[in-house]
């Protein structure tokens, strides 16, 4: 078979590998716009409400209603940076990080009750970290414009 006969391939991939491409933007964007409402509703919202079971935690924990708030605060702020795109990555690590002092929580306070939690958080957490991670060079440029 000369070289001029050989089929090809490369247009049928490309399409293919396009579409993967799309696929993974959007499924990437829905479990961003999942974990941002995790953490608006379900986490943030009964800490700024001062829900009985937030404050009780708090208070067990020995940080009371200001780290509560604080914590509530930090968790918002995450869910929202979470979906501005130049702010996903950074959010993603901040959240990350968040989740590493709620699992040394749960470990020390809580004896493990709730340990998991935070290390599932994780896992798509550093997902967008990584994904995103070019949006951290856009916002570098709007620091420094600043």
């Amino acid at each position: 078979m000369s070289e001029t006969t050989a089929p090809v391939a490369s247009a049928p991939s490309t399409a293919s590998a396009t579409r993967r491409g799309r696929l993974a933007r959007i499924a990437l964007r829905t479990v961003q716009v999942l974990l941002a409402l995790f953490y608006a509703i379900a986490s943030a919202l009964p800490k700024l409400i001062a829900h009985p079971s937030a404050v009780e935690s708090f208070d067990k924990i020995g940080w009371g209603s200001v780290g509560m708030y604080t914590i509530g605060a930090l968790e918002l702020t995450g869910a929202v940076a979470l979906l501005v795109p130049v702010l996903q990555s950074v959010a993603a690590i901040a959240l990350s990080a968040l989740m590493v002092g709620a699992f040394v929580v749960q470990l020390t306070v809580f004896d493990g009750q709730y340990a998991a939690t935070p290390l599932i958080l994780i896992v798509p957490l550093v997902l967008i970290a990584w994904s995103r991670r070019g949006h951290n060079a856009e916002l570098l440029q709007l620091l420094q414009r600043a």
